[in-house]
C-alpha cells in the first residue's frame, strides 16, 4: 500500500467517524441508551466486516491467520486491541452524559500528541520538523474547533470522573494505534477488525446488562424505526472506518494517522451544525482550516519520504550477491 493510499484511508476513517456524535444523538433521543447504541454498533458492524471477510476468503483474496499459529506476543497484544475497544467506546460514551461533549472531545483528542510522544520515546517514529509543525497546527486547530463549543454561560458540566474517563479513552486510543502497526502485523486488516468490534460488542452488552437489566438492548426491536439508523451506523461509522483506520496506521504510521485522525471533530462539529442547528462561529473555521494544512504537511513530507526511500534503493547488479 503506498502512503498516498494510507493517508486517503485515515482521512476517510476519520470523515465517518466524525459523523458518530449526531448519530449518536438521534439514537439517544430515541429512547437508546449509550451503552445499548455502542453494543448494537459493535453489533451490526462485525456483521458488516464478517460478510467482507467472507467473500474475500471465497474469492481466495484473504488468508486468515490461526491464532494457534501466532506467536504468544501478537496473541496478548491482539487481546490487548480487544480490551482497548472497549475500554475507548464504553469511556467516552459514559463521559459525554457525564461532562459537555466539547470537554469529552477535548480530553479525548490529546491521544495525537500521546501517540508521538510515545513513538519518539520508543524509538519508532522521529518528530521531525515536519510532524512537529503539523501536530501543533493539528492540535491548536481541534481546540479552536472544539474549545469553542464550550458556553460559560449554558453551564460546563464537569467532574472529575467524566474528565478522567475522557482522558482514559485517550490512553486506550494511543495504546491501540502503538500496537496496531507492528504487534500484530502476520494478522489481516480485516481479521483484527473483527476480533475489535467482537470485544466491544461484548464488553458492551454485558455493561448494558449489568446497568439496565438488558432492557435497553432490545429498544430497536421495540422501535424498528431505529434499525436503518443502526445499520448506517454500523457499516459506516464501525466497519468501514474501522479497517480504514487500521489499514492506514500500517501503511503511514502511527503519529501520523493520529495527527490526520484530528479531522475528524472538524466533521462532527460540521454536521451537528447542519443536522442540529448548531451553530458555527469564525474561530471554529480558522481551526478547520488549520487542521487541513497540518494534513498537507504531512501529506507532502509523507510524498518526499516515499521519494527519498526510492533513491536511496541499493544498487542490485544482475548476477550479484
Amino acid at each position: 500500500m503506498t502512503p498516498a493510499v494510507g493517508f486517503g484511508l485515515v482521512i476517510i476513517a476519520a470523515v465517518l467517524f466524525g459523523m458518530l456524535g449526531p448519530l449518536s444523538r438521534f439514537a439517544y433521543d430515541a429512547g437508546m441508551q449509550p451503552t445499548a447504541f455502542v453494543a448494537w454498533r459493535a453489533l451490526i458492524g462485525l456483521a458488516g466486516v464478517g460478510v467482507f471477510v467472507a467473500w474475500r476468503v471465497r474469492r481466495a483474496e484473504l488468508v486468515l491467520v490461526r491464532p494457534g499459529n501466532l506467536a504468544t506476543r501478537a496473541r496478548l497484544l491482539l487481546l490487548v486491541a480487544a480490551l482497548m475497544g472497549i475500554t475507548i467506546n464504553v469511556s467516552m460514551f459514559i463521559a459525554f452524559d457525564r461532562i459537555t461533549i466539547a470537554l469529552a472531545l477535548l480530553g479525548f483528542y490529546t491521544y495525537p500528541a500521546m501517540v508521538a510522544l510515545a513513538n519518539v520515546l520508543l524509538g519508532r517514529e522521529p518528530l521531525d520538523v515536519p510532524r512537529s509543525v503539523a501536530l501543533v497546527l493539528a492540535l491548536v486547530g481541534m481546540i479552536a474547533v472544539v474549545g469553542s463549543q464550550l458556553d460559560p454561560s449554558g453551564g460546563i458540566r464537569l467532574d472529575g470522573i467524566g474528565l478522567g474517563l475522557a482522558l482514559g479513552a485517550a490512553v486506550g486510543q494511543t495504546v491501540y494505534v502503538l500496537i496496531s502497526r507492528d504487534g500484530y502485523r502476520e494478522v489481516p486488516t480485516e481479521q483484527v477488525t473483527v476480533v475489535v468490534l467482537l470485544g466491544t460488542l461484548i464488553g458492551a452488552t454485558i455493561l448494558a446488562v449489568l446497568g439496565s437489566g438488558g432492557a435497553s438492548l432490545i429498544e430497536p426491536v421495540r422501535r424498528p424505526a431505529l434499525l436503518p439508523l443502526l445499520l448506517f451506523t454500523g457499516i459506516f461509522a464501525a466497519a468501514i472506518p474501522s479497517m480504514g483506520f487500521l489499514a492506514g496506521i500500517r501503511s503511514i504510521g502511527g503519529t501520523r494517522a493520529g495527527i490526520l485522525m484530528l479531522v475528524e471533530p472538524v466533521v462532527g462539529v460540521g454536521l451537528a451544525a447542519w443536522l442540529l442547528g448548531e451553530s458555527l462561529v469564525p474561530i471554529q473555521l480558522v481551526g478547520a482550516v488549520a487542521i487541513l494544512g497540518a494534513a498537507v504537511i504531512l501529506q507532502r513530507s509523507g510524498a518526499q519520504d516515499a521519494v527519498t526511500d526510492r533513491g536511496s534503493a541499493p544498487l542490485v547488479v544482475p548476477g550479484g550477491p
